[in-house]
């Protein structure tokens, strides 16, 4: 995956450009077409910040970076970042 596809707040996207290659059986009805995917990726206590009652500020440690996301992409699901 390109380096490109990770935001700043450790959230990455990608697309494919037919859904046959997800290994699905094509129809001829449906025809083919195209999905993006996108990934949000948080640390627990993230609801602090939501929460209605006594909101609270996230610390630097609560966020993930880019970096971090692409940390994460490589040794979770095993890819490559270009």
């Amino acid at each position: 995956m390109k380096s490109g596809c990770f935001s700043s707040t450790g959230n990455f996207g990608f697309g494919i450009q037919e859904h046959i290659d997800l290994g699905m059986k094509y129809d001829p009805n449906t025809g083919i077409y195209g999905m993006d995917f996108f990934v949000v990726l948080k640390r627990n206590g993230k609801r602090v910040a939501h929460k209605k009652r006594k909101t609270s500020r996230l610390g630097n440690f609560q966020l993930i970076s880019a970096k971090g996301a692409q940390k994460w992409f490589t040794e979770k699901l095993g890819g490559t970042v270009i």
